[in-house]
């Protein structure tokens, strides 16, 4: 039996900068002042709330619109932002995700052939993190195990998600210095992969051609949550050859599941630009074999 994508290697951990705990107590008053004034609050509010100076919480304020943690209503007022209601949701939800979603990888794999992978954002670094899977029944298949990381730059499941990041985080993610190349056709540039990222937030769809494994092909379409942020992904993939033979069918079977996954979750489509995170569930067997 071959197989293709195999990597015992934990890549991706990149650590968040740190902050004071009087910086970490103010954000936590805000959201929770916020979570109880849903019709938002002013920066004069916000600053009696927590006792802090308004000169001190404009520069708060303003990291946490730019993360969208936090929004603002044509009045100026501060609301909780897409991301925050996203994380909300994933916490209540995201240990029943991996069970909504098995019988459409199922399906996802039994109708293209190719193995069909689960996966979100890792919540302690920029990099995607496989959830579950359903690996093809052929001999020739691309395998992968529940809880392995890949990069957010060179994988179909890694653009989606990396294209619906606020764009601060875009930013930086694709500023980190350097960029690993795992084939030759491994795309390190940022602007090419800006472009590539417009493209598939634009087209709903993101195509991997041997950019992490040589000889291996990905399609990758994002799972909308509620307030219309991507929270996971759905991805399918296997030897370039034969998803290249069925490239078109492949990419409709792609885009219903994802949308049936975001019909399930009580998710919508939107122009949010936030990417929920996930922590790695415990693997899998593999579960049942595609009827």
């Amino acid at each position: 039996m071959r197989t293709l994508g195999r990597d015992r290697s934990e890549g991706g951990g990149a650590s968040a900068g740190g902050a004071g705990p009087q910086s970490v107590g103010r954000v936590v008053a805000i959201l929770e002042f916020l979570v109880a004034h849903p019709q938002g609050a002013t920066l004069s509010e916000l600053s009696a709330h927590t006792a802090a100076p308004k000169s001190s919480l404009v520069g708060l304020c303003s990291a946490l619109l730019a993360e969208s943690c936090l929004r603002r209503d044509p009045a100026g007022r501060y609301l909780v932002g897409p991301r925050i209601h996203a994380l909300a949701m994933r916490a209540v939800a995201g240990r029943e995700l991996t069970e909504i979603a098995r019988p459409y990888l199922e399906e996802l794999s039994r109708v293209s052939g190719e193995t069909a992978v689960l996966g979100a954002m890792a919540a302690d670094a920029d990099a995607v993190v496989y959830l579950d899977k359903c690996e093809a029944t052929n001999p020739i298949r691309y395998a992968v195990s529940v809880g392995e990381r890949r990069d957010l730059h060179c994988t179909a499941l890694g653009k989606v998600l990396l294209a619906h990041l606020p764009e601060a985080r875009q930013r930086a993610v694709l500023s980190a210095a350097p960029l690993a190349r795992h084939t030759p056709a491994t795309v390190t540039d940022p602007a090419r992969l800006r472009a590539m990222l417009r493209r598939v937030r634009s087209e709903g769809i993101a195509r991997n051609h041997g950019e992490r494994v040589a000889d291996a092909d990905g399609l990758a379409a994002p799972i909308y949550g509620a307030e219309g942020a991507v929270v996971a992904g759905v991805l399918i993939a296997g030897p370039s050859r034969r998803m290249s033979a069925r490239s078109e069918a492949n990419e409709k079977h792609v885009r219903r599941i994802a949308s049936a996954l975001t019909l399930a979750l009580g998710g919508r489509p939107g122009a949010v630009r936030a990417t929920a995170a996930l922590p790695a569930k415990r693997a899998r067997s593999g579960g049942k074999s595609p009827p």
